[in-house]
């Protein structure tokens, strides 16, 4: 089932009822805000995770593969390129002192 998050918010008890059975997942304004995973289905995600660290590419792939399953679209924020101090250009002149 696929719940508004105002409605999750006054519904929390089913909605964690419902997750027992199957995910559910959370939209915001028709977007994907989250899922709420059962016990079970929590469990046996952990312990896939916590048994090997998966690369944030495997993560990455395993999300979009349960959006596909969901009929929801998978779109991974662009890349933003932030200002690294460490390295000569002009950021980081913001960074050496004045004199």
């Amino acid at each position: 089932m696929v719940w508004k998050v105002a409605e999750a918010k006054q519904k929390f008890s089913e909605l964690l009822r419902r997750a027992a059975e199957s995910p559910q997942i959370v939209q915001n304004r028709d977007r994907l805000a989250g899922a709420v995973l059962g016990a079970k289905d929590a469990r046996a995600f952990l312990e896939f995770y916590g048994r090997k660290k998966a690369p944030l590419r495997e993560a990455l792939r395993e999300a979009q593969r349960i959006c596909e399953e969901e009929g929801e679209d998978f779109v991974p924020p662009p890349r933003k390129d932030r200002p690294n101090p460490s390295l000569p250009g002009p950021h980081a002149r913001r960074h050496q002192r004045r004199q």
